[in-house]
């Protein structure tokens, strides 16, 4: 008996004890969640539902090609491309741990420069890869019109358009805003 009197109150002493215990792991894992949702929030994140596609009359909005050929497509090929843009996004992370290592052991800025360059061109190969033909054929086109180039402008085009190397590093780690638009898509920096 001198038991059960004595488990009444300590059961109630246990429980004040650990309510607020078991209130405040929630709340730790409630930070702890909000904490780990503002670190993926980097990359590329979707913004919206996909578009339904329009029809090939419809005039396009946009000057760029690529923009124009992503609207008209059928939903499932907007769901692959949007897929591949974000492996691109993922190149573009992949890029700026590039620079951030090359920093740290002493590179140049050309260096730097002419090495994402390359890491850009390379990225687009690797992403052009899950393309139709005929997506890549418009995108090429665009760019032999643009650069003389099927991949893009090469560092020293680049160097010549902005005037300094830190520019060049700038823009080889750009993305379009509009094609990412388009896909329903922003790209977000993550942090290195």
């Amino acid at each position: 008996m001198r038991s059960s009197s004595l488990s009444a109150p300590s059961s109630s002493l246990l429980r004040r004890a650990l309510v607020p215990l078991v209130a405040t792991v929630a709340l730790l894992g409630t930070a702890g969640a909000s904490v780990a949702g503002a670190v993926e929030a980097c990359g590329s994140v979707i913004t919206a539902p996909l578009t339904r596609p329009v029809s090939a009359d419809d005039p396009c909005p946009s000057t760029d090609p690529v923009v124009c050929r992503i609207r008209v497509l059928p939903m499932d090929e907007k769901v692959e491309a949007q897929r591949t843009r974000m492996r691109y996004h993922g190149l573009l992370d992949d890029m700026r741990r590039t620079e951030a290592a090359m920093r740290e052991a002493g590179a140049s800025d050309e260096e730097i420069a002419r090495e994402l360059v390359d890491m850009r061109n390379q990225a687009k190969e690797i992403t052009r890869a899950g393309m139709s033909p005929e997506e890549v054929r418009i995108l090429e086109e665009r760019n032999i019109a643009k650069y003389g180039n099927p991949l893009g402008p090469t560092a020293d085009q680049l160097h010549a358009k902005y005037g300094s190397w830190p520019q060049v590093i700038d823009a080889s780690m750009r993305t379009s805003y509009a094609v990412d638009r388009e896909l329903s898509l922003e790209y977000r920096p993550c942090p290195v």
